[in-house]
């Protein structure tokens, strides 16, 4: 592992520090809106958190093909951490009711999209028929 993983890594802990503490030190009024989006944004950090700790040596910043993982959450879902991310930001939108919010949600969607093709052209020629089974198996 280089320094851009452990980089990347402290920031996203300082994240999610921030964001904690921000959310739990809130003194604006409480409502089922904000009280989902609160539970969305912790689903997303755990779930986040559980991902990159099953995927272990094979995180990486850019896609790269270490090893192709397929216990646990990856035995659902593809790329749980970028379903997670989003489920993270849908949460930010629902918990601060800011309609323009959803824009961002949209474009996460897009863009952790087009990043898991790319991800999967470099899966599906390190691995082929293994990861081919496995895209089978596995939504997103």
């Amino acid at each position: 592992m280089n320094r851009s993983f452990y980089a990347f890594t402290a920031v996203q802990i300082v994240a999610v520090a921030v964001v904690l503490w921000r959310v739990f030190t809130w003194r604006g009024a409480w409502n089922v809106q904000r009280d989902i989006g609160t539970g969305l944004v912790l689903a997303g950090i755990c779930g986040i958190a559980l991902a990159r700790f099953q995927l272990g040596r094979s995180f990486s910043i850019r896609a790269k093909a270490h090893a192709l993982v397929t216990h646990g959450i990856y035995s659902k879902i593809r790329n749980p951490i970028y379903v997670f991310g989003t489920v993270l930001v849908a949460g930010f939108a629902m918990f601060w009711q800011r309609p323009i919010l959803w824009l961002l949600v949209l474009i996460i969607v897009v863009g952790q999209t087009l990043r898991a093709r790319r991800e999967a052209r470099v899966l599906e020629a390190a691995f082929g028929d293994a990861y081919r089974e496995y895209r089978r198996q596995t939504w997103f």
